[in-house]
């Protein structure tokens, strides 16, 4: 029961700093790419010119907001694959004895 009261206290917390953060002030959400390019700006005066422009650029920021969410469930999926996948063989192994051979439920004929 003390284990309910404490997640519960913490999503609470971040919850309310999360209301808190976001009703105060205009936020703007940008990426690392609009960073790096006012360090590069600053350092450089303004004389830096890129060598390579972008293949593909979404025509509004909702769709390249969907593909960034599209990227990171494909990621997800395949690591949650991969992580499945070598914890069934894991426990596939373990259930199998030192001899290699299965130890589980079907093991031995019924009499």
């Amino acid at each position: 029961m003390k284990l309910e009261y404490i997640t519960l206290a913490v999503v609470l917390v971040f919850f309310a700093a999360f209301a808190y953060v976001s009703s105060t002030g205009n936020h703007e959400w940008g990426g690392a790419d609009g960073e790096a390019e006012n360090v590069i700006a600053d350092l450089t005066g303004g004389s830096y010119q890129p060598w390579f422009q972008s293949i593909y650029e979404p025509p509004s920021g909702e769709i390249e907001s969907l593909l960034f969410g599209l990227q990171a469930a494909i990621g997800s999926i395949i690591i949650g694959y991969f992580l499945g996948y070598y914890r069934a063989m894991a426990k596939i192994k373990a259930q199998a004895g030192p001899d290699g051979k299965d130890e589980g439920l079907n093991a031995h004929p019924a009499r």
